[in-house]
């Protein structure tokens, strides 16, 4: 016979793998689960967002947990994560200024939280991109309308300790009637070997690119990198080993290829490659692209189109740079506008800015293609996904 201890005893014992798999994923954080990655979310303006959000992601599973308020400030669209993976920087506004604001992550009991730093102004009008070199020392912004880089020093507690440098961009190219008739600086990067500096500005169709000391936070232009005309060059990613150059253009929704000569800083363009062909575009009312990506094994390329509301999927020749198309995959919402791979390259997340969702694909790494896996999380205007280890 049991006693009445004996069978508390085994019904708690029953309930106890429905209490396990009961648990929300936002209970635990990657500071209990090496299974959980912190994904951090920039987002757009308007009513519904409120600034910087944070949900996890599992690795093993690639579900989401519901996205939370992580720190209030308006429209810290894109950010940028310290290489020491503490401290983390948006271009927004507060207080109706557009600064580039520092934040210190906390993990305690669990959860990632953002402690504020400090910010400082910009100058310059709002940024459209932000990021930060290998070494920690220098953040540059990208400021679309003023058509601008921003350079800012870093002091060493992660905090921005001065805006450096301001450089106005050269003329637009006028190819496209209204959106290149000045210039408009849309994104920021560092070379592999931090020498260098891109730019890629819209309105000019080019990639100006900088010399840069990262010691002193300066830049010096260097050369450009030039697309075809009304491309629009939006975004720009490096392959895995440092030769070529993926430059996404916004307007044309194409990708061009450049072969990168790292010792002289310059960019030969290879080929033009259409995400979307224009016949599937004619009934769209909008269309442009958004985000590109260079898979950690370098084995494909992700370009994300906005109306279309697809993630185009090249596989890369390993020998020559050259992009096939491998597929065209629905994104599982409004207006992607922006996509990012996992360190691991196993999961994609796609940013529905319109639709306020986070859809997760598994990605085949033999094929490069997409599986949608159901793991669909709202978060208001999503515009930036951001991991802990980038």
């Amino acid at each position: 016979m049991l006693t009445l201890i004996d069978r508390a005893a085994v019904a708690l014992f029953c309930l106890l793998p429905a209490v396990l798999v009961g648990l929300n994923a936002s209970s635990l954080s990657a500071a209990d689960d090496p299974t959980q990655i912190d994904v951090w979310i920039g987002t757009g303006g308007g009513k519904v967002s409120k600034g910087i959000y944070h949900c996890t992601l599992n690795l093993t599973t690639g579900r989401l947990s519901e996205s939370e308020l992580a720190a209030e400030i308006d429209r810290p669209g894109f950010l940028a994560m310290h290489p020491n993976g503490q401290h983390l920087y948006a271009a927004g506004s507060l207080d109706g200024q557009a600064v580039v604001a520092a934040y210190e992550i906390k993990k305690s009991k669990g959860k990632a939280t953002l402690s504020f730093q400090n910010a400082v102004e910009i100058g310059d009008g709002g940024a459209a991109h932000v990021s930060i070199d290998s070494t920690g020392r220098t953040i540059l912004t990208a400021q679309y309308g003023a058509g601008s880089t921003a350079v800012f020093s870093v002091n060493k507690d992660g905090s921005i300790k001065e805006r450096t440098q301001l450089v106005k961009h050269g003329a637009g190219s006028k190819a496209v009637g209204n959106r290149q008739d000045k210039p408009h600086a849309h994104w920021t990067g560092f070379s592999p070997d931090e020498r260098f500096a891109f730019v890629p500005d819209l309105g000019m169709d080019k990639v100006v690119i900088y010399e840069v000391d990262t010691a002193k936070s300066k830049v010096e232009q260097h050369g450009f990198g030039v697309v075809p005309p009304g491309g629009g060059p939006r975004h720009m990613k490096f392959h895995t080993n440092g030769k070529w150059v993926y430059v996404l253009n916004e307007l044309d929704l194409s990708v061009t290829r450049f072969d990168y000569d790292a010792k002289a800083g310059t960019m030969t363009s290879q080929e033009t490659v259409l995400t979307v062909p224009k016949e599937d575009l004619a009934k769209e009312k909008f269309k442009s692209c958004s985000e590109i990506r260079v898979h950690p094994s370098g084995r494909f390329v992700y370009a994300a189109n906005r109306g279309h509301d697809t993630v185009t999927v090249f596989s890369v020749d390993q020998s020559t740079g050259k992009l096939t198309l491998v597929e065209r995959e629905n994104v599982r919402g409004a207006t992607p506008r922006n996509v990012n791979l996992t360190p691991d390259g196993r999961w994609l997340i796609a940013a529905g800015q319109d639709s306020h969702t986070l859809a997760v694909f598994e990605v085949n790494q033999e094929t490069g293609e997409l599986t949608y896996n159901r793991s669909n999380v709202s978060c208001p205007s999503p515009i930036c996904v951001l991991f802990e280890h980038e």
